[in-house]
């Protein structure tokens, strides 16, 4: 008898796990598998490896274009396709089933960078002197200064952080350490938290970010972000905006590129060209201004 799809994910699951990947990479991966067994179940089809075949991915494929976003269809593609790629390193499969089905092309589509009014009324929003203010302002300034990923934020422990000398250490995907750097103000933010953090029924755990029910998770930071914004009347806001705004601020006041990557955590340059596509206009005609050639002869 074929094998279950989903049975082999948990098996697959234990495997991203032991390569380091990040448990939000884990669970868009898992969820691949997941949406192609109950779409085959839909169909009357036992969601097997039998069943996990070129012309039945294609058609499911289709029907995901047919219902989302090139986002959401590529993000499906992306977790099927490593999926069958470790069935056949594992020899569960004997060819893959998914080489050469390309992905849908994403348009370009610049992720709109957060205005210092913005900013200013998020932080105006946690503004108050209850615990869950003081931790989502130190939260916030984290983001903007540091350009977090959430998953990053959330590993964060009190040993990692330096307020001496204005430094974390944060460690990134795939297991990668790195140093990040934050401002005077995020000091302060940081320290009044953790004073407030001594007081806590949880403050004997290495988690430096604390919530009710013990260290927050991404998914609680997600939706502490998105409430901030709604009362700020910044809507459908999650974290990763903050680190598109991150990354414009700091190619618009002349960093250069080679330190952004560094400092993201980035191994591709594409993700140079993604992230700095909300400043490429700006710069391009900040730098068209300076020059102003014709005013020089």
């Amino acid at each position: 008898m074929s094998a279950d799809l989903q049975a082999l994910g948990v098996s697959f699951a234990r495997h991203l796990k032991a390569e380091g990947k990040a448990e939000r990479t884990r669970t868009l991966y898992l969820q691949s598998v997941r949406f192609y067994s109950r779409w085959l179940e839909g169909r009357g089809v036992a969601p097997t490896l039998d069943a996990l075949t070129r012309d039945n991915v294609r058609e499911w494929l289709a029907y995901l274009s047919d219902h989302h976003r090139p986002a959401t269809v590529k993000t499906r593609h992306r977790g099927l396709f490593r999926f069958c790629r470790w069935l056949v390193e594992e020899g569960e499969l004997e060819k893959h089933p998914m080489q050469n089905l390309a992905p849908p092309t994403l348009p370009a589509e610049p992720v709109p960078v957060l205005t210092d009014e913005q900013l200013a009324a998020l932080l105006k929003a946690a503004g108050g002197r209850t615990f869950e203010d003081v931790r989502d302002t130190a939260m916030m300034r984290l983001f903007l200064d540091c350009g977090l990923r959430v998953s990053e934020l959330c590993g964060l422990t009190v040993e990692a952080v330096d307020l001496d000398n204005e430094y974390a250490l944060v460690r990134g995907k795939g297991g990668k350490v790195r140093p990040v750097y934050f401002s005077a103000r995020t000091v302060a933010a940081l320290d009044r938290y953790l004073r407030r953090r001594r007081e806590h029924r949880y403050a004997g755990l290495l988690a430096l970010f604390l919530s009710q029910r013990g260290e927050m998770t991404p998914d609680g930071v997600r939706e502490r972000v998105k409430v901030l914004g709604e009362k700020a009347g910044v809507p459908d806001l999650h974290p990763h905006r903050f680190r598109h705004t991150w990354a414009h601020d700091f190619l618009m006041s002349g960093g250069q590129e080679r330190d952004l990557k560094r400092l993201a955590g980035w191994t591709s340059d594409a993700m140079l060209e993604r992230y700095g596509a909300s400043a490429a206009d700006a710069r391009a005609r900040a730098a068209a201004q300076r020059l102003r050639r014709g005013d020089r002869v």
